[in-house]
């Protein structure tokens, strides 16, 4: 027996849920199921749990820092990695279960507890039932990436699941990737007493950002007493008594590195996979993510894709914009479009890196006019009160084109007023912000 509903949503994640309750809201019977845990990646194994553990490694770092604030602790701080495990579990548990909550008493809502997959373009088959609807929408997420390093199956290794769930800290921890999940968890382990060596394949660290910014970084992350190899071109693992050895092809430093723990954070990958997708036919790209159009159709008819599993964007908010988009076309009238989505990001280090639109690399790629300013956060005010002068400030602004050269000055004058003062200026969208201080993605606060 099949039970009809006018949708279905697979996957309780930032995208899923704000939609069944739109849809739900405009009188639609609405199936969601979930397999595993409800609230996605972000609440469970996401920004919910690394966030919760980033604020205890920055408040065990300032219990460090006392004497500059004029206070001691009285001895040495004493970490209880498995107080800090409990506590960011505990945030998680709470935020899925109000997750679970608001669906079971959403009117028009029906949970579904398992694991979908398509017998049809419109059939779903969970366990033993089948579910169908015209409109279907996938909001299935994505996983991390375990790449078939020599020796990978050979050694123990850590995603960033597992290491949530250290009680423990790592004598040294080797992280392999140098993007934004391995800095946070390279930083948060240090602050907690561990060793760290970041291990990554390319030239500089956060790859997509501009070389500057990267440096940037790099030179935050190795002041607090992290190793940093980057070049590593060949990165092996093998057994070593003391826990892992990795191999790293590098220009500079030892060849290898010896390691009681190694987490893997070399990327995401969807979770499209086991969904049968070929029996509705959906395709998919090379990477697995399921092929969208702008207003996040997939290839087959009356099915969406949402969330990490459209390749179109991976961050919890980019999620919640897609269930935006989609939501607005089929329940508004509206023409919302990806491509008109500005890219808007942050690496939560301390201090943390945001960037809203493009890199001073792809803003000249353009050839069009450009104007930089900049500021050290060492000369500004606010940053000096709070102890926090590492990082700076950018913003690009780039003239309208066929604006005249008077509008390219006065475009030029108000960016230079805006890095040096808080008054606001227009044109300047795109921001870099590595101290995460400013009150504004517009404009930098002084």
């Amino acid at each position: 027996m099949t039970r009809r509903f006018d949708a279905i949503i697979v996957g309780a994640g930032q995208a899923g849920p704000p939609l069944a309750g739109r849809l739900t809201a405009a009188g639609w019977k609405v199936a969601l199921i979930e397999r595993h845990l409800f609230g996605g990646t972000c609440v469970n194994t996401g920004c919910t749990p690394t966030k919760a553990m980033v604020a205890s490694a920055r408040a065990i770092h300032l219990a460090r820092r006392g004497a500059e604030f004029g206070f001691s602790t009285g001895g040495e701080v004493v970490v209880d990695m498995a107080r800090v495990q409990a506590r960011a579990a505990a945030i998680s548990a709470q935020s899925r279960e109000g997750v679970r909550g608001w669906l079971d008493g959403m009117d028009g809502c029906t949970v579904i507890e398992g694991h979908a997959r398509f017998v049809a373009p419109d059939t779903l088959a969970v366990g033993d039932e089948h579910v169908s609807a015209p409109r279907i929408f996938l909001d299935v997420g994505g996983r991390a990436v375990v790449p078939p390093l020599p020796g990978i199956d050979t050694v123990p290794f850590l995603t960033n699941t597992g290491i949530l769930a250290l009680r423990e800290v790592p004598k040294h921890l080797a992280v392999i990737g140098g993007s934004y999940i391995g800095l946070e968890f390279a930083q948060m382990f240090r602050r907690f007493g561990a060793r760290v060596t970041v291990v990554e394949k390319g030239p500089h660290l956060v790859a997509r950002e501009d070389e500057a910014v990267s440096e940037a970084v790099r030179g935050i992350v190795e002041g607090e007493g992290i190793a940093v190899r980057t070049g590593a071109e060949c990165i092996t693992l093998s057994p070593h008594e003391d826990g892992v050895a990795v191999g790293v092809a590098c220009t500079e430093g030892e060849p290898e590195v010896v390691a009681s723990h190694v987490l893997l954070a070399v990327g995401r990958r969807p979770n499209t996979d086991d969904l049968g997708l070929e029996a509705a036919g959906i395709e998919t790209d090379e990477r697995g993510a399921i092929c969208v159009d702008d207003g996040l159709a997939t290839t087959a008819d009356g099915v969406w894709a949402l969330g990490d599993c459209n390749g179109r964007g991976a961050f919890t908010h980019t999620a919640y914009n897609d269930f935006e988009i989609v939501a607005a076309n089929l329940l508004d009238g509206g023409d919302r479009r990806v491509s008109d989505r500005v890219s808007g990001y942050a690496l939560y280090t301390d201090p943390p890196l945001g960037r809203v639109g493009m890199t001073l690399r792809d803003a000249r790629a353009t050839g069009r006019p450009l104007l930089v300013a900049s500021r050290p956060m060492s000369r500004v005010g606010r940053a000096a009160e709070m102890g926090e002068t590492r990082g700076s400030c950018r913003r690009l602004s780039m003239p309208k084109p066929g604006a005249s050269s008077a509008r390219r000055s006065s475009a030029s004058m108000a960016t230079r007023r805006s890095t040096a003062s808080s008054t606001p200026s227009t044109p300047a969208r795109p921001m870099t912000c590595c101290s995460g201080r400013c009150r504004s993605t517009r404009r930098c606060r002084n």
